[in-house]
């Protein structure tokens, strides 16, 4: 039976990086290694939109969530997290884990919070010294509005450390660090840099590494400082993930073939094509305000349960996500980043179309797959 990988993590891996993955290895101590690394990170600033300092870890994305806490931050600071579905709470959670002074501004799952709301928390909490959102809440298939919080912190709190959990957001979606004033940013290699999971990239400012000289969290291995050094003499303070890095590289290089532009015209196209997929089939958008397009969440059909319709599809080969917390048996997301293109998405929703009929809801022959045509196709005609 064939396999079609549409979980929000970890995503397919396409044959040219399997290939880097697996070339042989070289000692992370060499100067082959070195040209390579600085050469990655030079890239990686290029998709991360930054002048700003990147830093890697041989660490999942929750390694350099820690790391943005532990090294930038003391014991009882003030901060703000957005608490909108299972990734934004983990931000509340390494923060109380810290000892912060945190005040959570919830969400209800399936909204973006609003400049309204982040503005009322700093009215409730002018003495928070950072701020905690994730640019695509994975549980809920949400984009948050990250240039507007960007430029309402600019205006309004400029020495506010602003922190953007980015990891199934970066190299799928734009997002402009600089541009928008973000300090601090995360990604992980499992999502749209299309590797194993167990690589974590940063991007550091220099108003956080001012933080930095404030903080007095116990840290070791995730101490960023010491990566910094060691990062520019083309080094990791540690033994670096090098099948990793060699990965990256490749990826990087299929990045700048096809250019950022068209990348997230590529992306906003599959996932215009997925909203108008799930509306032809009578399906409701849990998230239908504020989209992902990295992700696509749909409300289980009154009666059927989400868990039961991933577990039909993976009977069939193809893997997607149920809900997660409360939403458990309530949702289902079908993942769109990375390795995936148009076809992937026809196959699945054609075999979503069955299933559904299976279990009682009935969906006309191929409404899916016209419904997801003609998204796409009216995207691409109007960008």
């Amino acid at each position: 039976m064939k396999k079609y990988l549409l979980a929000p993590g970890p995503t397919p891996i396409p044959p040219a990086v399997s290939g880097a993955l697996a070339a042989p290895i070289m000692h992370h101590r060499m100067p082959e290694f070195a040209e390579l690394f600085k050469g990655v990170l030079e890239d990686l600033k290029w998709l991360m939109m930054t002048k700003n300092d990147v830093i890697t870890l041989a660490a999942t994305a929750s390694g350099a969530m820690d790391a943005a806490f532990s090294n930038f931050l003391w014991k009882g600071a003030k901060v703000i997290t957005v608490s909108a579905g299972k990734f934004g709470e983990r931000w509340s959670e390494i923060a109380q884990a810290y000892g912060m002074d945190l005040a959570r501004l919830s969400v209800e799952w399936g909204k973006a919070v609003t400049i309204e709301q982040v503005d009322q928390a700093f009215k409730e909490n002018p003495d928070a010294v950072a701020f905690f959102v994730t640019a695509s809440e994975t549980s809920t298939g949400v984009a948050h509005p990250i240039a507007a919080i960007g430029d309402y912190l600019r205006k309004n709190h400029p020495d506010v450390l602003f922190v953007v959990d980015a990891v199934t957001a970066l190299g799928i979606f734009e997002i402009r660090t600089d541009d928008w004033g973000i300090d601090i940013l995360v990604g992980g290699s499992q999502k749209g840099l299309m590797l194993p999971p167990g690589l974590a990239v940063m991007s550091i400012s220099p108003k956080a590494w001012e933080f930095n000289k404030k903080s007095d969290l116990p840290r070791y291995y995730f101490d960023l400082a010491k990566e910094a050094k060691s990062h520019k003499k083309g080094q990791t303070a540690y033994t670096a993930a090098v099948s990793h890095i060699m990965g990256l590289r490749q990826t990087l290089d299929m990045f700048k073939a096809e250019g950022l532009d068209n990348i997230f015209r590529r992306f906003q196209a599959i996932a215009h094509g997925m909203r108008q997929a799930g509306r032809s089939m009578g399906l409701t958008l849990f998230a239908p305000d504020s989209p992902s397009p990295s992700i696509t969440s749909y409300v289980a059909p009154d009666g059927l349960d989400g868990q039961a319709i991933v577990g039909k599809l993976k009977d069939r080969g193809i893997t997607i996500a149920g809900g997660q917390a409360h939403l458990k048996g309530k949702i289902f997301r079908i993942g769109h980043m990375g390795y995936m293109d148009e076809g992937d998405m026809m196959v699945t929703l054609l075999n979503l179309e069955e299933v559904l009929t299976e279990m009682g809801f009935a969906v006309p022959a191929g409404a899916g797959v016209a419904g997801f045509v003609q998204g796409r196709a009216q995207y691409l005609k109007s960008h």
